[in-house]
């Protein structure tokens, strides 16, 4: 590990000196390439010389203490040495976790696609009040929420609905939202008070540029049609609503928010290219989930994720095992508590996995 800090470590110096030469300034997409890959190991660089700096404490005071006859200087040395050796045990924890091989996606956009499942209506609401969560968090990180599509129903919720969250990190710290969300309470129109279990299915996708996913165009079918559903003046007057079908894999994308027809194609084909990547990373990990399953989970559409409890207020992670009696402040989107505990189990996963 040793070795290869101290490799990156010089790669940083040598970036630093290419970021500051006129010739590399003069070229903006080299800049901004060795710009990127010097912040991109600066974390490293600097916790490694956090436990250089650390090392040299122990053994500077340990010389010291070797000529010192002052019992009032010997027990300050031998305090500093063990704080050093203490935060030693940080540095190298965090290193590992540093060094882990990053997900190429974690700096992307994402496109969340939330659509009712088990319970009807309640499932449609329950999808409604996601969309608000995910929308709120967002609004913590400052990052901008774009509806891409929607079908919503008579009620105030959707079947289904789909938007993009553009910010730096987004993918990071929203990848492991796909699955089941389950939700426990009592409907509106439940009479006797009964309470009712119902499902609402989650992905998160990467935004994809079309040089990482290539679509020949002849293996796509375009139909335009008249949006429907609760619309507004333009929306459902004219011919604006795209319905995209993927030949060979037979995958369809409905866009119909925009009064656009253009527009809706555009957000349709963004859709379909990053189900498409998704589908060819599931194909490519297949073999490998078999043998080993994250902590975290797959992100199977069809894994029960998590549960919101209304009547005791809860909610609880079952991919590991973390209940939060908060479940009000988790739909105002306050999820870091739950995503920094699913980010650390899989930091968690991926150091076990190293070592076994």
């Amino acid at each position: 590990m040793f070795e290869k800090l101290a490799f990156i470590e010089e790669k940083y110096e040598e970036l630093g000196r290419k970021v500051i030469d006129p010739a590399v300034i003069a070229d903006n997409e080299a800049y901004r390439k060795y710009c990127k890959e010097h912040s991109d190991i600066s974390p490293i660089v600097e916790k490694y010389r956090e436990y250089k700096a650390a090392k040299e404490t122990i053994a500077d005071a340990t010389e010291m203490l070797a000529d010192n006859d002052d019992k009032e200087m010997e027990e300050m040395l031998r305090a500093e040495i063990a704080e050093a050796k203490k935060n030693i045990e940080t540095y190298e924890q965090e290193l590992k976790i540093l060094l882990l091989p990053k997900d190429p996606n974690d700096e992307k956009n994402v496109i969340i696609e939330i659509r009712g499942g088990a319970g009807g209506d309640e499932a449609a609401l329950f999808a409604g009040s996601l969309l608000r969560m995910y929308s709120m968090y967002a609004e913590t990180k400052r990052w901008k929420v774009d509806m891409m599509n929607s079908n919503e129903t008579d009620i105030g919720g959707y079947k289904e609905v789909s938007f993009m969250i553009e910010g730096a990190g987004a993918y990071s710290r929203l990848k492991f939202e796909s699955g089941v969300h389950r939700v426990q309470r009592v409907p509106s129109t439940e009479s006797s008070g009964r309470i009712h279990t119902s499902t609402v299915t989650v992905a998160v996708l990467p935004e994809v540029e079309d040089v990482e996913v290539d679509i020949n165009p002849n293996d796509l079918r375009i139909d335009v049609f008249r949006a429907g559903g609760p619309g507004g003046q333009c929306v459902n007057t004219t011919d604006s609503a795209v319905r995209v079908t993927h030949l060979p894999t037979g995958l369809v994308v409905s866009c119909q928010d925009e009064k656009s027809q253009h527009k809706n194609k555009d957000k349709a084909l963004k859709i379909l290219r990053s189900r498409l990547y998704d589908l060819m990373c599931e194909q490519q990990n297949a073999e490998i989930a078999q043998n080993r399953k994250s902590q975290v989970g797959t992100g199977d559409r069809s894994e029960r994720i998590r549960t919101y409890n209304f009547p005791q207020g809860r909610v609880t992670d079952h991919r590991i095992g973390l209940t939060l009696h908060r479940l009000e402040a988790v739909l105002n989107g306050e999820l870091d508590e739950l995503i920094d505990a699913l980010n650390t189990a899989d930091q968690s996963e991926k150091l076990k996995a190293q070592n076994d």
